[in-house]
């Protein structure tokens, strides 16, 4: 019945040719074309097969294009978290001394600073230390600076979680990161002693230098490893403390552009008006940064691979339709359908398949994506398990931001190779010659 209804709807919308008047056939995606690729793609009992293939190749698709897009989100994510909270601790450029100490630091800071484009440059003393407390001990890496360079640190300044920066220079305390402070087992107005292995130079050899120090302010910059080994102490006690008399270890120059560090080297370099040697961010960092952009390009790859598959499940489903159909397609052809026409039919099912998938996972992809810490957070309390370990991965927090142009790269992608997968199985029903198919019916 259902074949004698679109044999009749087929010999209507193709009157001209069957009358030798226009020999083409219906116009390109006419309603009947549509009409049977819509038939084609509901499912039936004896067609229940076929139907599974092509949920399969539904699902695929809707699912590479999500996991791509959640992957790459992600990925773009932590790599902005960790740019800015490696920026947000460390300049973007180090300036050390050449020639001799920088015990002119305040001067060339200054010059520095005022620089066009610089933000901030700020000497530092740093060192290495055991901290340790009636409760535990762990390494840190000690750092003098003074209050107002300190304040204008927002990584720092903005995230204080306990205590305060007021008075960080008159009252010699030191400000430590929330996880070394919570693994020491202290809080603001305790103490803390710092061992250094650079103590007082003696007849008996150099002697470990021990000081006790009071906590001023706990702070969580978000990044684990900072949390957990920074210690920020008043310019002038470190000094005191690494034996660097009236010099530091050099200075840390922020910018207003990260990505301009040719044209702020040469900048630097002028206004230091002294011997001076410079180590950029992406220098420090390079190894991490290229590891993961590796990363990034491989899982890309790996992911493209899902999308692939899905789409050849299109063709496997398309070429046993095309073959169970052969009957179908002969007396439409015999009605007067032209091969465009099967073609295009065959053309619009796949297809279909391959949008409609394509469109459900770029909106799965968004919706994943604009909430994966609470996904994170809801996955983590649902099994009782840490799911994002702040020591492994670096941050505190899962981060997702979303690139328009790579999210229209990968829809683009994916509806492409779903039409090119439908090309093969619909120029075959279209080749199909009618007089073998009904032969052999």
């Amino acid at each position: 019945m259902g074949q004698a209804v679109a044999a009749k709807q087929t010999k209507a919308s193709t009157g001209k040719a069957s009358t030798g008047k226009g020999a083409s056939g219906t116009r390109a995606f006419a309603p009947f074309e549509w009409m049977m690729a819509g038939r084609y793609l509901r499912a039936r009992r004896k067609e229940g097969f076929i139907s599974v293939i092509a949920g399969f190749s539904f699902t695929g698709i809707m699912l590479g294009v999500a996991t791509l897009i959640i992957v790459m989100a992600v990925m773009n994510g932590f790599r902005t978290e960790l740019l800015a909270k490696i920026l947000g601790v460390n300049g973007h450029i180090l300036v050390q001394p050449v020639d001799k100490p920088l015990t002119d630091y305040a001067e060339v800071a200054a010059r520095i600073a005022k620089a066009p484009g610089v933000k901030m440059a700020v000497p530092l003393v740093e060192g290495q230390a055991l901290a340790s407390s009636p409760y535990a001990a762990a390494g840190a890496l000690v750092r003098g600076i003074r209050e107002s360079d300190l304040r204008r640190l927002p990584s720092v300044s903005s995230n204080i979680k306990l205590g305060t920066l007021d008075g960080f220079e008159r009252s010699e305390g030191i400000a430590i990161g929330k996880r070394l402070a919570d693994q020491l087992a202290v809080g603001p107005g305790d103490l803390v002693t710092l061992v250094s292995p650079r103590g007082a130079v003696t007849p008996m050899g150099t002697m470990p230098r021990l000081k006790s120090y009071r906590v001023a302010a706990i702070f969580e910059v978000g990044m684990s490893e900072y949390d957990q080994i920074f210690i920020f102490m008043p310019l002038a006690e470190a000094q005191s403390y690494f034996n660097r008399k009236s010099d530091v270890n050099f200075i840390e120059v922020y910018t207003d552009n990260a990505d301009r560090m040719p044209h702020f080297r040469a900048v630097i370099d002028a206004a230091a008006e002294r011997p001076i040697f410079m180590v950029d961010w992406r220098q420090r960092n390079a190894t991490f940064f290229g590891a993961l952009q590796v990363e990034r390009n491989v899982m890309f790859l790996i992911l493209t691979l899902i999308v692939l598959v899905a789409a050849l499940n299109i063709i496997s489903g398309l070429i046993m339709l095309v073959k169970d159909k052969s009957h179908d397609i002969a007396i439409l052809r015999t009605m007067g359908a032209t091969q465009g026409a099967v073609m295009r039919v065959f053309l619009i099912t796949g297809s279909t398949i391959g949008i409609v998938g394509t469109l459900t996972g770029l909106l799965v992809g968004l919706l994943v994506s604009l909430n994966i810490e609470e996904i994170r957070r809801f996955i983590s309390w649902l099994t009782d398990t840490q799911l994002f370990a702040p020591e492994l991965y670096f941050l505190s927090r899962l981060p997702a931001e979303l690139d328009v142009r790579e999210t229209a790269v990968v829809v683009v992608m994916s509806l492409t190779l779903s039409v090119l997968a439908t090309l093969y199985p619909s120029w075959r029903a279209a080749r199909l010659d009618p007089v073998e198919a009904l032969r052999y019916e």
